[in-house]
């Protein structure tokens, strides 16, 4: 079975899933087991989604404070950015921007 990246956990949505599943596990209502094979299932769910419906598109214009590469994945830290989309502007103090391969290294 192919492994997806696990960024998405992080998100208010996965955070929201984890803490859930704790509950569940510590409420003797579902095994450690069953909880991983959920996070797994959300780790694909998620990435697909993402990969296949999301059709919008933005610019970042900012100052590249910091950037680095390992293992195949990207990460920006871009300070005081812009972003504009197709009817909307909007600006931030800091982002950090994460960007993985589609394909897992090894693959």
């Amino acid at each position: 079975m192919p492994s997806f990246y696990e960024l998405y956990r992080s998100s208010t949505l996965g955070t929201a899933l984890t803490d859930s599943l704790d509950e569940l596990i510590q409420a003797g209502h579902i095994t450690p087991q069953l909880a991983i094979q959920v996070l797994e299932q959300y780790d694909k769910s998620i990435s697909e989604a993402l990969s296949n419906k999301v059709k919008a598109k933005a610019t970042v214009k900012g100052k590249l404070g910091i950037y680095r590469l390992c293992d195949d994945v990207w990460t920006f830290i871009v300070e005081n950015p812009t972003f504009k989309f197709d009817h909307e502007t909007t600006t931030a103090d800091k982002v950090k921007i994460v960007a993985c391969s589609h394909k897992r290294a090894g693959e």
